[in-house]
């Protein structure tokens, strides 16, 4: 983390939605470590305890219900945040996908992101802030198969419960926020990887292996990522949230370079020292995988003077380095 990037954060109240999630627990610290006055929500304060002491994050947490518009309502009107950053997503742990709840990803990825402009828009932003009100999690999902480098003007063809939810959040966030005025907007992020990330993901499942000595049989991995340590995007929502803009803009929250994920995995199992004879790449690749050039970070780049610059093995020491503590639950 640059720590004097972040220094503008000190004293600052700062609400973290999903503050002991995969996404929200790193911002929550990288917040902690600024200075903030850090506010988070959890669903369930007694789980949420352990993950925010291993984080170091120092936070208020409240629990709530965000699909509750009363709750919602209530939250923002008791914390008065200069800034939210909205980490709650449903659709990218692996048992959500196996299980997929249309109505809950509607409520959360859709309907969430508009009632927080709306929200926000009620509530004055304190005196002296004149950063963002709100930073909204995208996804790069949301632009769908439509090739390119996917500038954040293009227009976008998303599919599945996932991204076409997500998708419809952004463009909540855009039309609301230049509606009501309200300085807001939408990071879309890429492959994140790192520490707490979702059971039952590629990098998870490579750790597992370290201690089991068993590995599932994976795709062949041709297709190619941005995969972006998870430190860095909480970085980089961060630094979005410092800058000023037009009220809804998307901005991708990407590194520009793509990396196969056979690549990944090969960094991953040497890094690991995990026995050639487990790693097996003969799957298929999945349905719908995006094939797509570099992403366009311009924006990106033009708004924060910075992108994120770790590489693959460097994010992949990092997170060996961080140790076993829990993983996400959101």
């Amino acid at each position: 983390m640059n720590v004097a990037a972040l220094a503008p954060y000190r004293g600052v109240r700062v609400l973290v939605l999903g503050g002991d999630g995969f996404i929200g627990r790193w911002v929550a610290r990288l917040l902690t470590a600024a200075g903030a006055e850090v506010h988070v929500s959890v669903l369930d304060h007694a789980a949420a305890e352990p993950v925010l002491a291993a984080w170091e994050v120092e936070a208020t947490v409240h629990r709530a219900d965000l699909t509750d518009p009363t709750v919602l309502a209530t939250l923002l009107g008791a914390v008065e945040p200069a800034l939210v950053i909205n980490a709650v997503g449903y659709g990218v742990a692996p048992a959500e996908k196996r299980a997929e709840n249309l109505a809950l990803a509607e409520a959360i990825n859709r309907d969430l992101p508009r009632r927080l402009v709306e929200a926000l828009a009620e509530h004055p932003a304190p005196a002296g802030w004149h950063g963002r009100r709100l930073v909204h999690v995208g996804s790069i999902l949301e632009y769908g198969n439509i090739g390119g480098h996917l500038p954040e003007t293009a227009a976008a063809a998303p599919f599945g419960v996932y991204g076409l939810t997500k998708h419809a959040g952004t463009e909540a966030v855009r039309q609301a926020a230049m509606a009501r005025g309200v300085p807001a907007l939408t990071a879309r992020i890429c492959q994140v990887y790192g520490p707490g990330e979702h059971p039952g993901r590629l990098l998870p499942l490579l750790l597992a292996a370290q201690q089991t000595g068993t590995l599932p049989v994976l795709s062949r991995g041709t297709q190619r990522k941005d995969f972006t340590y998870v430190e860095e995007t909480a970085e980089g929502l961060l630094r979005l949230g410092l800058t000023a803009g037009v009220p809804g803009e998307i901005v991708n929250l990407a590194s520009g370079r793509l990396t196969a994920v056979a690549e990944f995995i090969r960094e991953a199992a040497q890094l690991l020292q995990l026995p050639p004879a487990i790693v097996r790449l003969e799957n298929p690749l999945p349905d719908n995988e995006l094939a797509h050039d570099e992403v366009c970070n311009d924006r990106l780049r033009e708004l924060t003077a910075w992108v994120p610059g770790l590489d693959i093995r460097g994010g992949l020491r990092r997170t060996l380095a961080f140790g076993a503590r829990p993983f996400s639950r959101g």
